[in-house]
């Protein structure tokens, strides 16, 4: 009777250990299958397009000096009428005067033996914009407006800016363009591992960088060059897939 007990005991301890090990085999499988439905992977698409300018704005400026007020907005108002002129030539009719900035000139004088300054004059500006689809032609224009100063205009070309209307609508089209970038190299890691993509969980679109073409700089706000005709806007997203 005494002998059978060490056999009991040790038929005993197998069944236990039998249980742990199956009972661990399902608790790795279930833990494995949770894993298995929360594994995924994160990766960033990216979309690149160059576009050309379809707005340009130039900005100019021209200006005159006299000792009065009044003598001034005379000249001024001759040179308008010359840049007027220049501006219908060359098939430029539409086009905005913007506020005359007025400053005055100061000089020396003597007042009761001392020298002070004092106001000897007036310098009125009249800032010019015009905003045109041609987008070489407008360019052209500023070269050629070196013709008022041959008339005597104190005429300054300021700047010019060329703009892609259609910004908004090309970060709409470069978001898919991203997204499935991001797929396919998702589905090309995945693949290394034997693995396929289930689903997207979450995408987020970064930064829009619109640089001169072919240009690569970005800032955490995003570029957004006007000083280019042509341009290349590029767009990433971070996107997250679930794994099968």
């Amino acid at each position: 009777m005494e002998s059978s007990r060490p056999h009991l005991f040790g038929l005993l301890a197998g069944l236990f250990l039998a249980a742990g090990i199956a009972f661990a085999a399902l608790v790795v499988a279930g833990a494995w299958s949770r894993i298995a439905e929360s594994q995924v992977i994160n990766v960033t698409g990216s979309a690149r397009k160059n576009v050309r300018s379809d707005l340009v704005v130039w900005r100019a400026s021209f200006s005159t000096e006299a000792p009065t007020l009044l003598e001034a907005q005379q000249k001024l108002k001759a040179d308008l009428a010359k840049v007027e002129r220049f501006l219908a030539a060359k098939n430029f009719r539409e086009y905005a005067l913007l506020p005359v900035r007025i400053r005055d000139i100061a000089g020396r004088g003597e007042d009761d033996g001392e020298v002070v300054q004092r106001r000897i004059g007036y310098r009125l500006s009249q800032p010019v914009e015009l905003r045109s689809s041609e987008v070489t032609r407008l360019p052209q224009l500023s070269s050629e407006s070196t013709e008022l100063l041959e008339q005597g205009v104190v005429f300054i070309s300021e700047s010019l800016e060329f703009i892609y209307t259609k910004a908004s609508e090309a970060k709409v089209e470069m978001m898919a363009e991203a997204t499935k970038d991001a797929l396919a190299r998702a589905e090309q890691i995945a693949g290394q591992g034997g693995r396929r993509i289930k689903e997207l969980r979450q995408a987020r679109m970064g930064v829009v960088q619109i640089n001169p073409i072919f240009g690569t700089a970005t800032s955490w706000e995003g570029n957004n060059d006007n000083t280019s005709l042509e341009k290349t806007i590029t767009s990433t997203v971070s996107a997250t897939f679930s794994l099968k």
